[in-house]
């Protein structure tokens, strides 16, 4: 299943790649690069552009700093997720702090949650 996706977003996507946050680095050289079903980054879907995202589980990874628990953020992320739903993909959200403090936590959750989806 290809999924929709707006091209004017793939230079954004691109430039997002390229200036990545630590902890989104962290997850993905140290996790998600080497695992052992794909994971792409930046990738556009409908009118958004996930953080990480595995077509295989059908799984959107979204990383999120401090302006994602203002009330702006929070409706624009439900929005959001509801729209990624739409297209039966799970959302998994993580805050910066649980990069941070309990890596190894978010690892296991992201590997039972692919686990359980493929």
């Amino acid at each position: 299943m290809s999924l929709p996706y707006n091209s004017d977003l793939i230079l954004r996507a691109k430039k997002l790649r390229k200036q990545a946050t630590p902890q989104e680095n962290h997850l993905w050289y140290d996790f998600l690069r080497s695992y052992p079903v794909r994971f792409q980054r930046q990738k556009a879907i409908d009118s958004y552009i996930a953080d990480f995202f595995c077509h295989a589980a059908k799984l959107v990874i979204e990383i999120d700093g401090s302006q994602h628990y203002e009330p702006r953020g929070q409706a624009h992320d439900e929005k959001r997720t509801e729209v990624l739903q739409k297209y039966g993909l799970e959302v998994l959200r993580f805050s910066n702090r649980d990069i941070n403090l309990h890596f190894a936590a978010v690892c296991e959750l992201i590997d039972s949650t692919v686990k359980a989806r493929l």
